[in-house]
């Protein structure tokens, strides 16, 4: 059973940083897929970042561009998602996810089908 526990977050103010991580455990974690996503309240869930299986390709959302970055530690069955210049409007709980196929990255929820627990991020002006 795939398993995946998200840790780092926090209360940051306007401009600072954090690095959030996902450790993944339940199968062959360098074969798949990862992915960022985050929820603010009353929204809806939305990409933030993917990752490929060899991180040779990395995919972000528009408003994250140039901020944040995605990687990964396949032999620690580990990714992370490293948050710059952090706004207000980053607050939401962020989640990882993983799906059972590779390829081209999704940006749809559905295409996913493992999801950590989420992890709080507050951003404060």
């Amino acid at each position: 059973q795939v398993q995946l526990v998200e840790s780092g977050g926090g209360l940051v103010q306007a401009g600072g940083s954090l690095r959030l991580s996902c450790a993944a455990s339940g199968r062959t974690f360098s074969r798949y897929t990862m992915a960022w996503f985050r929820q603010a309240p009353g929204k809806e869930r939305e990409f933030v970042a993917g990752i490929s299986r060899t991180s040779g390709s990395t995919s972000y959302t528009d408003f994250v561009k140039g901020r944040f970055t995605i990687s990964r530690d396949n032999a620690k069955n580990t990714v992370y998602l490293q948050m710059n210049s952090l706004k207000p409007e980053d607050t939401a709980v962020y989640f990882c996810t993983t799906r059972d196929a590779f390829g081209p990255i999704p940006r749809r929820s559905d295409d996913y089908g493992y999801w950590g627990q989420g992890t709080q991020v507050t951003v404060s002006s």
